[in-house]
């Protein structure tokens, strides 16, 4: 990072491609098929800004706020809500290996197509939560970074999201699975 702030672009770029996967997942929940242009533009902005960062920070989480910024420019220029893509969203970044919480096996259970469905007809700040916890792995100190708030804050708005979100699922696998243990 230091480096790259230094004005060296090699080190730029390789921080470019350790990060261009959870940019581009954190566009597409915002942009859906602008993300491309929206991750490349926040990387742009990114360099530009490289002087404002502080020294010591955390660079992912900086870098996924001015991506999430840009992708929100380019949703509200289109004027489009419609088709917001999830791929990428699928294994966590690097596709390592990782122990399921709850939530995560919850969503795993669903179709991908209802998944897509229910995320993109929630609120923006909800699908950006999602987006940073679920399909990024930012740790929840990392989200509060990104999004400009308290940890305490990244719980509650996590666990009305999720609230949200088994609401708009067409039919909660978690429920499905508690009446059948019931029964």
């Amino acid at each position: 990072m230091e480096q790259a702030k230094a004005g060296d672009l090699d080190a730029f770029e390789r921080l470019v491609v350790l990060h261009q996967r959870a940019a581009l997942q954190v566009a597409y929940v915002i942009a859906g098929p602008d993300a491309e242009d929206a991750a490349q533009e926040g990387f742009v902005k990114a360099f530009r800004a490289l002087g404002r960062f502080r020294s010591g920070s955390p660079f992912r989480p900086w870098l996924l706020r001015i991506v999430a910024n840009e992708a929100r420019n380019h949703r509200r220029s289109a004027a489009r809500r419609a088709g917001l893509a999830l791929r990428l969203a699928e294994r966590p970044p690097g596709g390592e290996a990782v122990e399921r919480s709850p939530e995560e096996a919850v969503l795993g259970a669903l179709s991908r197509a209802d998944l897509v469905r229910a995320v993109s007809g929630l609120p923006e700040r909800d699908r950006l939560t999602l987006a940073y916890r679920f399909f990024v792995g930012l740790s929840e100190a990392e989200m509060a970074t990104a999004m400009a708030c308290r940890p305490g804050t990244v719980k509650s708005r996590l666990a009305r999201a999720l609230s949200r979100l088994r609401q708009a699922l067409p039919d909660d696998p978690a429920a499905r699975s508690s009446e059948a243990s019931v029964g």
